[in-house]
């Protein structure tokens, strides 16, 4: 495992991370979970991510309880805020409110005093920005929360969250988790720029697309049984599954196998290439998935095969 520098912190955050979305608290058995969280540890991999929202908190208790038996120096806890945990009007959001409050039921249930990352899952429109961003230093200030981060704000959001900081004396935003992948590439156009200029690193989610990029979904053939392509609810793993998509990946196979990688391997990898990406934050129901995922750590693509992936894509 290779490890990187998340944003212009000196805090170093390993190439693969590890996810509980769609996987802990209720949708994986906790017994499944807990080794899986047990082989990434024992990979290597340092960066542990989950979600008061995932199952209402169950993700959080699994992941807490199974990281419970490691030194909490030694690996690195993200979590995140925003998402409704309740019926009530002030349940969700990023008002001082609902960010003190989950922060501390958060940290109860992972059974921990801080986490190394609080997360503002998504942006709040309803509360004003310095409101938040006071909340999240006050939190630095009582060592709760170590470093702020968002999840999928625009270039825009980001920039005023930066210099509204920066007037007021606050604690900036040091890392963005985005969604992106070959198949999924918004933040190219400005988030990566705005980033890079302010020093905010990405961790980024689905950087294989759902598990398309996995090549376990084939054009013209029913989604394998059990797959999450096959679940109505998740609306053709949301637009990824295309015939588009499932034609490049035909054609992304040929590229791994000439570096005899798995396409998956390829696909984050491809990920890595980016120096403002920090890490690549993936899912893992069970430890021979994480196994097969942390192998893309260090692999450098030759420049002519970015070429030749490039054109694929385009």
């Amino acid at each position: 495992m290779e490890y990187r520098r998340l944003g212009r912190t000196g805090l170093k955050v390993s190439e693969i991370s590890l996810g509980s979305w769609l996987t802990y608290g209720g949708y994986v058995e906790e017994q499944n979970a807990a080794a899986s969280i047990d082989k990434a540890y024992d990979l290597g991999v340092n960066f542990f991510d989950t979600a008061n929202v995932y199952i209402r908190g169950e993700a959080e208790i699994v992941v807490g309880k199974a990281l419970k038996k490691y030194v909490r120096d030694s690996y690195v806890l993200a979590t995140k805020v925003f998402w409704p945990m309740g019926d009530g009007p002030n349940d969700r959001g990023l008002s001082r409110k609902h960010v003190i409050e989950q922060c501390h039921a958060s940290l109860n249930r992972l059974n921990t005093d801080y986490v190394d990352i609080y997360y503002c899952h998504r942006f709040d429109p309803e509360t004003p920005l310095d409101e938040t961003l006071r909340a999240l230093d006050d939190l630095v200030r009582q060592g709760k929360v170590l470093y702020i981060g968002v999840s999928e704000w625009t270039a825009e959001q980001i920039s005023e969250a930066v210099h509204l900081a920066d007037k007021k004396l606050l604690d900036r935003i040091v890392v963005n988790q985005p969604q992106y992948s070959m198949l999924q590439r918004y933040i190219e156009k400005e988030v990566l720029p705005v980033s890079e200029k302010h020093g905010i690193g990405q961790v980024v989610w689905s950087p294989l697309a759902q598990g398309v990029l996995t090549g376990k979904y084939k054009k013209g053939e029913k989604a394998p049984e059990g797959s999450r392509a096959a679940q109505e609810k998740f609306n053709n793993l949301f637009g990824l599954l295309t015939e588009e998509n499932l034609e490049k990946v035909e054609l992304l196979k040929e590229v791994a196998s000439d570096h005899d990688l798995s396409l998956a391997n390829l696909a984050l990898s491809w990920i890595l290439r980016q120096n403002n990406v920090a890490s690549a934050l993936v899912g893992a129901s069970r430890p021979e998935q994480i196994e097969e995922n942390v192998k893309a750590s260090g692999v450098k693509l030759p420049e002519e095969t970015l070429a030749r992936i490039e054109d694929i894509l385009r």
